[in-house]
Formats: structure tokens, C-alpha cells, sequence
């Protein structure tokens, strides 16, 4: 599986900027966030990746065979693709993934996969339905989860098991909570722009 995809990109400003990576939801595109990145991290190179499954024409990263149930091979497969597409885009800068529904499964998965990778994951509505292994690497990583209480989509427990378990392997974890459902909401993004913020300066 070649590991390109449709991207749109933003150029950043000196060779230690962060490269922010936006990975949209089920029937995004590449354009769901990127002027909100370029908001968030003003000098960082900004590339937004347009997922390369359709579901029924609705973009995706990776099937899955019913709502909340994925096909975990496809999955396999499509997270050691994105991994050696992060992984081209190294720089002297920090890497930071931006994910919201299932461009946050992505990302997680990739923490998962290769926790060395990526130095900070913001994980908008993520939807892990199974327990993850015990993984080295990510001591001192920063992750940001946000998500509804009332997310019909994201269970709330599941949630809160994920972030639990980006503790138990070492990163520094917040989880911020909103009272609505899979929607983002005004608190989210700010709590994203504070988390981002000390990536604004270098």
C-alpha cells in the first residue's frame, strides 16, 4: 500500500516549526480544519490528510463494518500506512496530530503503533472499542483527549478508560469534558488552543 494521500498544506516558518497534522471525521475532507490549525498554530507547516476509504462516500482512514465495530485487519494495515506517511514528514520540529471522530482513532492508533512518533495528540471525540496493549515510548508525551458526556457515538466510559490508559503508559494526559454529544463544542477548541499554545513560541 503506497503511503500518499491528498493532502493540503501550509508551508511553515523556520525549520523548528511543528508540524501540525489535521485528520478529519467520517465525510470530512482536508478542509474541515485546516483554517482552524492555522488559527490554533500560527507558525506551524499545517498538512491535512484526506482519508482514502469511502464509506459509501463519506471519507474515512480505515473501514469498519458497522458503527463503533471496526475491521481491525483493515485497521492494521492503515495505521502502519498513515505511520510511514508521518514519518516522511520529519523535520526539526515537534509533530503534532490533530483528531477529530474517526481521525482521532487514527491518530490513537498510531500513538499506539509507534509512540515515539508523534509528540503531541489531540484526540476530538476518540472511539478505542477495544483495550489496548501496554506500550513503551510514550513517557512524556502530551495528549489532550476532548469529548461529549452525552456522546452517543463515544461512550463516555470508553472515553475516560482511554485516557486512562494514556496515564498508565507514562504521557501526560488531560481529558476535558463538555456536556453535549459527538459535536464540538466552543470549551473544546478552547481547551485545544491552551494546550497547543506553548507550541506558538521558539
Amino acid at each position: 500500500m503506497s503511503e500518499t494521500y491528498f493532502t493540503r498544506e501550509h508551508a511553515g516558518q523556520g525549520p523548528d516549526a511543528p508540524t501540525l497534522v489535521l485528520l478529519h471525521g467520517t465525510g470530512g475532507d482536508e478542509n474541515q480544519f485546516f483554517n482552524l490549525g492555522r488559527q490554533l498554530l500560527p507558525r506551524a507547516r499545517i498538512v491535512a490528510i484526506r482519508g482514502d476509504v469511502s464509506e459509501g462516500g463519506a471519507l474515512r482512514y480505515f473501514r469498519r463494518t458497522g458503527e463503533g465495530v471496526y475491521d481491525m485487519d483493515d485497521l492494521a494495515v492503515r495505521t502502519e500506512k498513515m505511520a510511514g506517511f508521518l514519518k516522511g514528514l520529519a523535520s526539526d520540529g515537534p509533530l503534532i496530530g490533530l483528531g477529530y471522530s474517526n481521525g482521532a482513532n487514527i491518530l490513537a492508533s498510531v500513538m499506539m503503533a509507534h509512540p515515539d512518533l508523534i509528540d503531541a495528540g489531540v484526540l476530538m471525540h476518540p472511539l478505542i472499542p477495544w483495550e489496548p496493549e501496554p506500550v513503551e515510548g510514550l513517557a512524556g508525551r502530551r495528549v489532550l483527549i476532548t469529548a461529549g458526556r452525552r456522546d452517543p457515538i463515544c461512550p463516555a466510559p470508553l472515553t475516560q478508560s482511554l485516557a486512562d490508559w494514556f496515564v498508565g503508559q507514562g504521557a501526560a494526559t488531560e481529558i476535558v469534558w463538555h456536556e453535549g454529544g459527538h459535536e464540538i463544542v466552543q470549551s473544546e477548541l478552547a481547551a485545544v488552543a491552551g494546550f497547543l499554545g506553548g507550541h506558538n513560541h521558539g
